[in-house]
């Protein structure tokens, strides 16, 4: 495991501004490499919980972010989702930004 995500970890891990089920989204999201996508239901499956929702709502409140990436975090369908809990515009432009740029390797 590289240092850098290490420290975030701990930092996550040491947070108390988060909830629990906040902290079991986050940490299981750094396990999405760089330049890929999860589902928001596959992301809740992976940490035991049943909804999807519950799996936006609290990257929705990502205090860590881009360093946790929720902009990793896609529908089921493929499309792009929410982010920062915006569906249109600005927000949900930076996300597709973000995705390109990790796909590109940047």
């Amino acid at each position: 495991m590289g240092e850098a995500k290490q420290d975030i970890q701990q930092r996550v891990l040491a947070a108390t501004n988060i909830t629990e089920f906040q902290r079991r989204v986050y940490l299981e999201l750094l396990n999405v490499p760089r330049g890929e996508t999860i589902s928001y239901g596959e992301l809740a499956r992976r940490i035991g919980c049943g909804s999807a929702q519950a799996v936006g709502q609290a990257l929705k409140r990502n205090p860590f972010a881009p360093v946790v990436p929720c902009h990793r975090v896609i529908a089921k369908d493929g499309s792009i989702g929410g982010f920062d809990g915006q569906r249109t515009g600005e927000k949900i432009e930076k996300k597709k930004r973000l995705l390109e740029a990790e796909r590109l390797g940047s």
